[in-house]
């Protein structure tokens, strides 16, 4: 197997040319939709089984292209038109990905641009005072959030709303806090000194979060899907996704107390939906404590990640629990089929993410996946 290969910019990327948008089948893709949401609602409605999705993660859109939304459409689109060819229960979708310091902008930190890079934040903020009393006003009157909203509707005018599409990558209100806004360790050090001036401020961006996934969702209208971002997504799913990396970095009972109400608040009516990149496999039991969370996304297998999650700990965690585990195995057929033994057992409400590079592959993978777990 090797082992994470660090040679690679985005280890779970599928090289794609783009197209133009006249050489995408709308109809077509519509139907092939249409199909596989039969199986997303069966899916979405038991309380153990297993679907497979093939995520098309084309590197470009998640970097430095997705400066030009023109760009990004056309990658995307050639994207979705090539996934039809991998067996898969779950289809893509259209993300109006544009970086993940969003919610900074509301604070009049802006995007840095380094050459061929996707944007980035530099955190200016040594308290969460400070930071609160530099808000500049809501996401979607900022400059990065103005320009996500016109990446929605540029998406929207080109489709004509026909093509599923997700809410821009939603980070979760301790990722934007402690890595976007505030300087690491300054977080870590006022989480101690000034907690409830901690609180405040996540609260706040719990709030900064939500009203803008309000105004996504007022524009998106029938064509959301749902958790969004790096999750597989459907119509027929709940829950709204947020990185939550940074729950790494603090214990147990800081995470309950200072992340968990944020998160809540920032899913609103949702349930939330967990990523961390990583190995929080041992942690299981925190994320599964989480109050109304409906998925859970991990790592698995050393291709994926340079630090992935035990497959076994967390099979073991998430069964009978009601919540789907959404597991991402870069590799062949072979390292699927052996991620996937890994994880299954009775009780277990799973999505199995794969890489394949080719669509026999995926076949292969896509058929071992439902004999395991049948």
């Amino acid at each position: 197997m090797g082992g994470f290969d660090t040679r690679k910019a985005d280890s779970q990327g599928t090289s794609i040319e783009p197209i133009d948008i006249r050489c995408f089948d709308i109809p077509r893709y519509i139907d092939y939709v249409q199909r596989l949401e039969h199986r997303c609602s069966t899916f979405s409605n038991c309380s153990e089984g297993v679907a497979v999705y093939r995520r098309f993660r084309v590197p470009e859109v998640f970097s430095w292209g997705c400066a030009d939304m023109k760009q990004s459409l056309s990658w995307q689109l050639a994207a979705l038109k090539k996934s039809m060819e991998y067996p898969a229960d779950i289809p893509n979708f259209l993300e109006p990905w544009y970086g993940i310091g969003v919610a900074a902008s509301s604070f009049g930190i802006p995007y840095c641009w380094e050459p061929n890079q996707a944007p980035a934040v530099h955190p200016r903020f040594a308290t969460a005072r400070e930071a609160m009393n530099n808000l500049q006003g809501p996401v979607a009157e900022s400059p990065v959030g103005r320009h996500v909203l016109e990446m929605i509707e540029y998406f929207l005018d080109s489709t004509n709303g026909n093509i599923p599409m997700s809410f821009t990558d939603t980070q979760s209100p301790l990722n934007i806090v402690s890595s976007y806004i505030m300087k690491t360790e300054s977080f870590m050090y006022e989480m101690y000194d000034n907690p409830d001036d901690v609180k405040k401020l996540l609260n706040l961006v719990a709030d900064l979060a939500a009203d803008f996934l309000k105004k996504q969702q007022e524009l998106i209208g029938d064509a959301l899907v749902l958790p969004g971002h790096g999750f597989a997504s459907s119509r027929a799913f709940p829950g709204v996704g947020f990185s939550d990396d940074n729950v790494l970095m603090i214990s147990d009972d800081q995470y309950k107390e200072f992340a968990v109400p944020a998160l809540q608040s920032a899913a609103g009516s949702k349930f939330p939906v967990f990523h961390s990149c990583g190995n929080w496999s041992r942690r299981s039991n925190l994320i599964i404590s989480i109050p109304g969370i409906s998925m859970a996304d991990g790592a698995v297998g050393d291709l994926t990640d340079p630090d992935p999650n035990d497959g076994a700990v967390l099979g073991e965690a998430f069964a009978e629990t009601g919540i789907t585990l959404h597991a991402r195995i870069v590799g062949s057929a072979e390292a699927v089929e052996k991620q996937i033994q890994k994880i299954w057992r009775p009780g277990l409400k799973l999505i199995a993410v794969t890489y394949c590079s080719s669509s026999d592959e995926q076949k292969t993978a896509y058929n071992a996946v439902h004999k395991i777990c049948s």
